[in-house]
């Protein structure tokens, strides 16, 4: 006669660890199902599975499935500048892909609505969104990082003519997504201080803020006014970043510094800020960042800095 440890026994190993109790009485068994993680489609999926294979175990009449899910506890870390050109795009894949490749389950958010680069960056460009009722689904990108931007659902070299309440409606589709069990969101913010940067401040909280610069005094002067900004909004500021910092030649080996050096990490002692790291000016980063191969993903010298400072965001992320 069957029972409900026979019928979790029977259960495949792909449903198995799912199941939190089974109850078998009169021929109606009941199952409770863990869904954490899984969108509105594949956890019907998880129940009408279930209801098939354990129908079809002698002696069960009825199958009756309830799904519970926990919620995740998703941080998100807007990456930011005061001005466009100091590379936070590249800076934000090459963060995700090497959160990833430590374990973590990353989600990033392309909010630079009028020059999305995340599809390139993250070779996802040929990959659209599909969407569940009003939520989008985002898509998987080849560096195990999910991935939703405004460049995978407009035409390439289409330019976006969106005034502001458009720019924030926008915004709040993507990052009102179905993430799943994304733990880590981060949002490449589009330079400046505009509506997309408010709206996501205002709305979405994030739990801390990583501020982009080069060396030079003017990109640092913008870089504290995007401080500035996170500060008023009582977003906690990891660290900043100083990008192009440093060029090696590739023909002689002599480094030069064409954007000054060390202008970021004084201005983070200055302004009482963590300085989290550099990162050079170097052709590989480049060539590798315009075929969507993220130097994180591999290991070659050119994703140190990138894996280095990830781990320093891991470790902010795990004091909270």
């Amino acid at each position: 006669m069957t029972s409900a440890s026979d019928i979790e026994q029977q259960l495949p190993a792909t449903l198995a660890p799912r199941i939190r109790s089974v109850r078998f009485v009169n021929g109606v068994a009941t199952l409770v199902a863990d869904a954490t993680g899984l969108g509105r489609t594949e956890a019907a999926g998880l129940q009408r599975e279930l209801e098939q294979v354990v129908g079809g175990l002698p002696g069960v009449s009825e199958v009756r499935v309830a799904l519970m899910a926990d919620k995740v506890r998703r941080q998100v870390i807007v990456v930011g500048s005061g001005k466009g050109g100091v590379g936070k795009s590249t800076l934000t894949a090459n963060l995700a892909v090497a959160l990833a490749r430590a374990g973590r389950k990353v989600g990033v958010v392309d909010a630079d609505i009028y020059g999305p680069s995340q599809p390139m960056l993250l070779d996802a460009a040929n990959e659209k969104p599909t969407a569940e009722g009003q939520q989008l689904i985002p898509v998987e990108s080849p560096h195990g990082v999910k991935l939703l931007s405004m460049g995978q659902l407009v035409p390439p070299g289409k330019a976006i003519a969106w005034r502001g309440p458009m720019t924030g409606s926008a915004l709040g589709q993507l990052m009102d997504a179905q993430w799943g069990d994304a733990e880590v969101l981060l949002v490449d913010l589009p330079p400046g201080t505009g509506d997309v940067q408010l709206t996501m401040l205002q709305k979405f909280k994030p739990a801390g803020a990583i501020v982009v610069s080069t060396p030079q005094d003017l990109a640092l002067i913008d870089a504290t006014r995007a401080l500035d900004l996170f500060r008023q909004a009582e977003v906690p500021v990891v660290g900043i970043v100083e990008n192009m910092a440093g060029y090696l030649c590739p023909h002689c080996g002599q480094p030069s510094d064409p954007f000054g050096a060390g202008g970021a990490e004084a201005a983070a002692r200055a302004l009482g800020e963590d300085f989290l790291g550099r990162i050079p000016l170097a052709m590989a980063i480049r060539i590798a960042s315009d075929a969507g191969q993220p130097p994180a993903g591999g290991d070659r010298p050119e994703g140190e800095p990138f894996a280095a400072i990830a781990e320093r965001l891991g470790e902010w992320l795990d004091r909270q």
